[in-house]
């Protein structure tokens, strides 16, 4: 049997909504303190990391309408729901986080070609570390939220602004000892190593995503609880085989094929998938459960191997 998708919870669907809308301000704020910062030096390397922010602007509005979108209810063309559409987000942003890196080495390739004196360091750095305090304490905010909600696409903006946010305590550090020592090829040498620091986020983003959207199973862990919560449900049963998971976003779909004794009425079959479904629904969040009941002559393992076993 296939029970109907849970209601969503509005409360968690307004924090995650309000969470990703408030990115893009917070991303352009960040994006005019870098930039300025940017302004003041004349650094390369701090032109990179203004660079960056300019996609997470872009990034931020896309996760946006991925989240606005994969809340939107199942309907005739998407019977599952449109969870996935989070995944595309974060597909979309890995790249763009491998275009800014692109842009990077350009940009840094003219400056090692004709090394530029950094005007103002100070200043600059003042305020690009300002930035970097605001970015950290929003990409803690989006990661933890985004893991509670199983948002793949606020996880996704969080970990990319954090990414941001290392990036820019490299670029100080250098920056300051660029100053201290006088060798004005290490802001070049920096942007580059940021380049190349963002190209590699960028891939982990893409890889992760694609693994959603290929109907990655639960983790190891997870299984084995789902396998136990069922077991403890399962009075009346006989045994439980071909068990599969899949996550598409914030929902587990979970199917599997119950035992029962082939005398057994539809009522009291329908009772135990009732309690099985109750039970993960309690545990896990946004779960989707499909129940395929067969008599005792499907069964996989001889009669009496365990109470509710595994097959």
């Amino acid at each position: 049997m296939n029970t109907p998708a849970p209601q969503t919870a509005s409360h968690a669907r307004r924090k995650v909504a309000t969470l990703a809308a408030w990115s893009i301000p917070v991303a352009l704020a960040v994006l005019a303190l870098k930039a300025a910062a940017w302004w003041i030096t004349g650094s390369v390397a701090l032109y990179s990391d203004a660079l960056e922010s300019i996609v997470n602007v872009i990034a931020s509005a896309v996760a946006l309408w991925a989240i606005r979108v994969s809340y939107t209810p199942a309907d005739a063309d998407h019977q599952h729901g449109h969870h996935k559409a989070e995944y595309f987000s974060a597909v979309l942003e890995g790249v763009l986080i491998c275009v800014a890196a692109l842009m990077i080495f350009s940009a840094s390739w003219e400056a090692l070609r004709a090394p530029r004196v950094i005007e103002q360091p100070w200043q600059g750095l003042a305020v690009n570390g300002f930035a970097s305090l605001v970015n950290a304490a929003w990409a803690w905010l989006l990661i933890r939220t985004g893991r509670a909600e199983r948002s793949p696409a606020l996880v996704a903006d969080g970990r990319h602004i954090m990414t941001d946010v290392i990036t820019s305590v490299g670029v100080i550090a250098g920056l300051i000892g660029a100053v201290a020592t006088g060798f004005r090829i290490l802001d070049p040498l920096l942007a580059i190593l940021v380049g190349a620091n963002i190209l590699y986020q960028g891939w982990q983003v893409v890889a992760g995503s694609l693994s959603g959207l290929m109907d990655r199973a639960v983790s190891t862990e997870e299984g084995l609880r789902i396998r136990e919560i069922i077991s403890m449900n399962s009075k009346g049963a006989m045994e439980v085989h071909d068990l599969k998971t899949r996550i598409a976003g914030r929902a587990t779909f979970i199917e599997f094929h119950l035992i029962v004794d082939a005398g057994m009425t539809v009522r009291e079959s329908h009772e135990i998938c009732d309690r099985i479904e109750e039970a993960l629904r309690k545990e896990i969040p946004s779960v989707r459960v499909i129940i395929h009941v067969e008599p005792d002559d499907e069964a996989k393992l001889p009669r009496g191997t365990a109470a509710v076993p595994f097959a």
